[in-house]
């Protein structure tokens, strides 16, 4: 972890114990400057910081230190993935000593791997060990805030060509239960969109090339997946990879365990060829309006050696081709890229981009264990106003076989990454849709870490009903006012009403701290709900949990065997549904007020919602 020995221009701390204010008048030429203010509160084995917007910052720094005058370090939430920027202006950290007083400052971030700007003034705080634990969320029902973005409807899936297979993992059968993941991720999830490894895999026999003739293409099996997906209901977004082996330059190099080819092309004009045939192909197939709809994102993960095995500067060029040779068939479909890890090479990719003056319908990156930055101002100020902004890839771990993968952690996550980005991008695809993935080999047992949403067999894990439940929302928020230790912070939700005067309240509790995925007793809090301005009515009102002992199927499963018998996958299914409680029959909303009290424990989801009777 680096260090960082701060240097202040000048103190001026206004009730030192909680803000601090910067002048920026020396700021370092060319940086960021740090937010004019900082606000820090200690709670429960939590410490909230909060800041002013800097313009022109895709993300945040957290630096913490045990004396004023440092050293000072990058707090670390231990999420995996290399990127230690956090959106802003809120950040909770849960990974300091209890009891002990850090002083915290915070620097912006124009795109995550680069330099951060000067820090902020210091501010100090500590996680307390005792105190009061409860949080009060007011909701005016009457009242619209903003509407809610469905940026969930993009989903990750493994290469979809294990459509075809036969095999089985867990006595099931790979190719029909993956096929019917994709279903659920349509009917239940509302996902509109899939994005996937591999179209050009040399298993699909897409291309083929014999020395001093033209090269072959058949597409046969592509459309078969491709025919099956639109069923669904369902848009590709079609990752060009990998390389077919015999326009590789270097047929060695592979990855995953279908043994993708990472090289570069021999040709850059037999790739662009390639290109150009593969989508003339679906337009005559599917037509321009239905692709139109789609995206063309070029690669997975160049910056990482595991997948791209060339220098950046090969990849760019990748772009360049691929790009210009979609367009010259229609300029009309949707290209775009790095489609890098950890929100790599976004700034140089874009500058490239605009040097070359080449188009980028999206910016496509990744990212793992954190949440996602914001990089409008970024591509605003460099010529892109108009470009849309797709996570293709994100999840709570980069790690696969993790235990995390099948815990509640990943339930308040996931909608804490949504919340906080609503305003930031326009996709947020989950990485995966399914257990029935092999990209490091197949899962040896039921509950393997795997990345998926839904177990083999098809079962919910506890991202999937957080999924379900933001998914099952209304369109437009409702103004919320959230206080209390942790709240907007540790503890945040959504309020919604719908047409029909159903009233849904989402609440959750959860950290980005993974040493903490099982949960901490300082971090459950006591929600007091109050909803206010509701129309006179009798409502049956309903309690829907995501926690340890609740909607979480691993607490059901012993684990003494690998796999379930016939016996037990019957049982498993027939526990496999949200753990929903009526706790009023029948509630008169004279007064117009509804109150309740709720426990939620972190890691946990809660939903309230108030369904309106009919009259008997």
């Amino acid at each position: 972890m680096k260090k960082f020995v701060a240097q202040w221009d000048r103190v001026d701390l206004q009730n030192s114990e909680n803000a601090g204010r910067k002048d920026h008048s020396e700021s370092l030429s060319g940086d960021l400057p740090a937010p004019a203010e900082v606000f820090v509160q200690s709670g429960l084995g939590q410490v909230t910081l909060r800041w002013s917007d800097v313009p022109g910052a895709s993300g945040y720094l957290i630096f913490r230190a045990d004396a004023k005058e440092g050293p000072y370090e990058v707090v670390d939430h231990k999420g995996g993935d290399s990127v230690k920027t956090v959106p802003g202006p809120v950040y909770v950290d849960t990974t300091g000593e209890l009891g002990k007083i850090y002083w915290y400052a915070v620097a912006s971030v124009r795109v995550p791997d680069h330099e951060a700007g000067p820090m902020s003034m210091p501010v100090q705080a500590g996680a307390r060990i005792s105190g009061d634990s409860e949080i009060r969320l007011d909701v005016k029902a009457d009242q619209i805030d903003s509407p809610i973005r469905p940026v969930w409807h993009m989903i990750g899936s493994e290469h979809l060509s294990q459509i075809f297979s036969k095999e089985v993992m867990g006595g099931r059968e790979i190719g029909s239960e993956f096929l019917a993941s994709l279903a659920i991720a349509h009917s239940e999830l509302g996902a509109t969109h899939v994005r996937a490894h591999g179209i050009f895999l040399d298993e699909l026999e897409l291309f083929r090339s014999v020395s001093g003739q033209v090269p072959q293409y058949n597409f046969q099996k592509v459309d078969f997946i491709y025919d099956q997906i639109l069923a669904i209901g369902l848009k590709p977004i079609v990752e060009l990879s990998f390389m077919p082996k015999e326009l590789a330059l270097d047929q060695e190099p592979t990855v995953f365990h279908y043994q993708a080819c990472i090289s570069k092309p021999r040709s850059w004009a037999q790739w662009a060829d390639l290109v150009k045939e593969f989508v003339r192909h679906l337009l005559d197939r599917y037509g321009v309006d239905e692709v139109g709809q789609w995206g063309f994102e070029v690669w997975n993960e160049p910056n990482l050696s595991a997948f791209w095995v060339d220098a950046s500067e090969d990849y760019f060029t990748m772009y360049k081709e691929t790009v210009r040779a979609i367009k010259e068939v229609d300029a009309h479909l949707l290209v775009g890229g790095p489609a890098t890890a950890a929100a790599g090479w976004v700034l140089e990719f874009i500058k490239f981009v605009s040097a070359e003056n080449l188009p980028l319908d999206f910016l496509a990156t990744h990212l793992y264990g954190n949440l996602p930055v914001d990089f409008r101002s970024l591509l605003h100020s460099e010529g892109f106003p108009n470009t849309k902004i797709w996570w293709t890839e994100w999840g709570v771990t980069p790690t696969h076989f993790a235990p995390i993968n099948d815990s509640v952690f990943g339930a308040p996550f996931i909608l804490h990454g949504i919340k906080r980005s609503q305003a930031s991008l326009d996709a947020l695809a989950y990485w995966v849709i399914s257990d029935y993935f092999e990209e490091l080999g197949r899962g040896k047992k039921l509950f393997h870490g795997g990345f998926g949403l839904l177990t083999v067999g098809n079962l919910r894990k506890p991202r999937f009903w957080a999924l379900k439940f933001v998914e099952e929302l209304g369109l437009e928020a409702l103004q919320i006012e959230l206080n209390g230790d942790g709240a907007g912070s540790l503890v945040d939700a959504w309020a919604t009403r719908k047409e029909s005067g159903e009233v849904d309240v989402l609440i959750w509790n959860g950290t980005l701290n993974q040493d903490q995925q099982n949960g901490h007793p300082l971090l459950d809090r006591t929600i007091e709900l109050r909803i206010t301005n509701l129309p006179q009515a009798t409502y049956q009102v309903s309690l829907a949990r995501i926690d340890a002992l609740h909607s979480n199927l691993l607490r059901a499963w012993s684990g003494e065997q690998e796999w379930p018998d016939d016996k037990q996958w019957e049982i498993l299914q027939s526990m496999d549904k949200l753990s929903e409680v009526i706790i009023f029959d029948e509630f008169v909303s004279d007064l117009c007020v509804f109150e309740h009290k709720v426990d939620l424990p972190m890691p946990g989801v809660a939903r309230l919602r108030l369904t309106p009777k009919i009259a008997r």
